[in-house]
Order: structure tokens, then C-alpha cells, then sequence
């Protein structure tokens, strides 16, 4: 899927909207820990990394998606920020970017729940801990699928983005799938001038986190700590309401 729409996901991402919001809370918890060293996993293409490191940081990103990794590099080029992209999935950070290496983890944009099995979930924790110094900082950013679950929440809402004499809309929805995962829908809408709208659907499936099952897979992979929000500016988390899951968890010592 990620493949497929890594040339349109700038458009699809208000970056300067997401950023302003984001990066406070992000800021606000590296500086705590006094942190230098982040790793960005499944990064997408680059912005929070590259923000980072326009800051200060030495960061370092990580995806799965060959496109997504190729868009994140000519990112960076075009900011002249010097950070790492690797294509690795979840699992083999560490023998990438090295033992505890990193001060601090980030793990957004409703990356986790793309592991399909908790197995799977359990080694990509444990593959984030060895990541991290000791002490070192994780955050991660889901969707609150206690609500989507509950509610059977399958629509968000629509995106749109202009550019020269072209447009794009963006339309997300899940359908509910018999197994208990999700199938994830991304349509791609675009036209150019008067011409006539073209359609593009690219699918993912998901597995619907839970916030008690992720906090448990967190103790079971060294986590202590834990901390739960609803949004990336640090709003109290709510099972029924929030539109995200955020977890900061750290490592003993």
C-alpha cells in the first residue's frame, strides 16, 4: 500500500498543520531526558525526522516501504538535513542502527497496529527496547481503537490538497473484517484543469490495538512508565472520545 501512495502522501499530510501541533509535545518529552539520538521508526517519508534534526537532533528513520524511504531522502535533501533513512521493518532496527544507540523512539502515525499477530507486536517491542539507551524514551501514536471498535467508527474524514491546476482528495475508511482485523481503504481522488477525475484504492490490513493489550505487551517487553494521552498535544486520554492512543513508556535502568 505504502508503496503506492508515497508520491502523493505530502499532499495527503498537511505537514506544516501536523508539525506545529506535534512537535511541542515531541519537543517537551526529548528535553526532558535530555535526548540527542532519535530513531523515527516506520517514518514514512522523513518530516518528523527531518524537523528534528533542523532542531538539533541526530536522527536517524526507518520504513518498510522502498517508496516511502526514496521520499524521505529527497526530503531531506530538499531541507539540507542530514538524517539516515533505512528501509527495515519493525523487528530489525536494532540490527541496523545499532544496540542502544538511540535516546529516544518514535513510533507515529498509526504505525503498530500493522502487525497482524500480538507474536509479531511482542518482537517489534522487544526490537524497540534494544534500540534504546537505558532510560531511553518511547513514543508511540495510534489510533484510539477502543473507540473505533466500540463504535464501529469506519469513515474519516476526507483530505484535499491543491497544487498549480491540479487537485487531490483524499477519502480513508476500514471495513470490519470477519477474522476480527481491519482492511484499511485509502481512494485516492485526482484531476487536473477540467479534466475528469481519476481513481486510485490502495488497501492495508490492521489489527486493532487495544490500549490495555499494547500497555501489557510494553511491561512484557521491559517497559515501565507508562503513560497514555489522546492526542499528540497531550490532552487526557478518553476510551470513547479521543481521536488518538498515545503511549510514553521508558526502559528501567
Amino acid at each position: 500500500m505504502y508503496d503506492a501512495i508515497s508520491s502523493d502522501y505530502d499532499r495527503f499530510v498537511n505537514w506544516q498543520g501536523r508539525l506545529s501541533i506535534e512537535l511541542p509535545f515531541i519537543l517537551e518529552k526529548l528535553h526532558e531526558i535530555s535526548a540527542k539520538y532519535v530513531l523515527d521508526a516506520a517514518t514514512g517519508t522523513g518530516m518528523h525526522a527531518i524537523a528534528l534534526a533542523q532542531l538539533g537532533y541526530q536522527t536517524s528513520g526507518a520504513d518498510i516501504s522502498r517508496g516511502m524511504i526514496d521520499r524521505a531522502r529527497r526530503n531531506a535533501s530538499s531541507a539540507r538535513a542530514h538524517v539516515r533513512f533505512e528501509i527495515a521493518g519493525f523487528g530489525a532496527l536494532a540490527q541496523i542502527f545499532g544496540q542502544h544507540a538511540s535516546d529516544a523512539l518514535l513510533c507515529l502515525g498509526n504505525s503498530l497496529p500493522h502487525l497482524l499477530s500480538l507474536p509479531v507486536l511482542s518482537t517489534a517491542l522487544v526490537d524497540f527496547a534494544a534500540c534504546l539507551k537505558p532510560s531511553g524514551l518511547l513514543l508511540i501514536q495510534n489510533r484510539n481503537f477502543d473507540a473505533v471498535m466500540a463504535h464501529h467508527d469506519r469513515w474519516m474524514e476526507p483530505q484535499s490538497h491543491s497544487e498549480g491546476d491540479a487537485e487531490w482528495i483524499f477519502q480513508r475508511f476500514y471495513d470490519f473484517d470477519p477474522d476480527g482485523l481491519l482492511t484499511f481503504n485509502m481512494v485516492t481522488l485526482k484531476k487536473v484543469a477540467q479534466g475528469i477525475w481519476s481513481q486510485q484504492v490502495a488497501t492495508s490490513r490492521l489489527r486493532p490495538l487495544l490500549k490495555d493489550e499494547l500497555i501489557s505487551s510494553l511491561v512484557e517487553a521491559g517497559f515501565v512508565n507508562i503513560t497514555s494521552f489522546g492526542n499528540m498535544a497531550g490532552a487526557p486520554f478518553d476510551p470513547e472520545s479521543s481521536s488518538n492512543l498515545v503511549i510514553l513508556a521508558s526502559l528501567q535502568h
